[in-house]
């Protein structure tokens, strides 16, 4: 299962309405090769199912991952740290071995 903060909640959900996101939209959460430590994290606003597709909600926010990146995100939690030196939305992976120091991308 994949899981967000309410401060992620909060945030998702204002996102969301100031972008006119459709009735039925969810954040998809993903995993890509690439970054400083091997693997980044994709996260987007989507409205589409796709083939495969995993499905949580979770505080009333729907989130969707590929069944490739779930293997990945297991137990994941999404964060959002705002103020003068937030990051935005923060990744707490349990199977991130090692994360750069953006925080955009682990390996595990």
């Amino acid at each position: 299962m994949i899981t967000v903060t309410e401060q992620a909640k909060e945030r998702a959900v204002l996102l969301m309405k100031e972008e006119n996101r459709p009735e039925g939209s969810f954040i998809r959460v993903g995993v890509e090769g690439g970054g400083c430590s091997g693997l980044s994290y994709k996260l987007e606003f989507d409205n589409v199912l796709k083939p495969g597709d995993q499905q949580f909600e979770d505080k009333g926010v729907k989130i969707v991952v590929d069944k490739k990146s779930f293997l990945y995100l297991i137990g994941t939690e999404l964060d959002y740290s705002g103020g003068l030196n937030g990051k935005g939305f923060v990744f707490v992976n349990p199977n991130a071995s090692r994360t750069c120091g953006c925080g955009e991308s682990f390996s595990v």
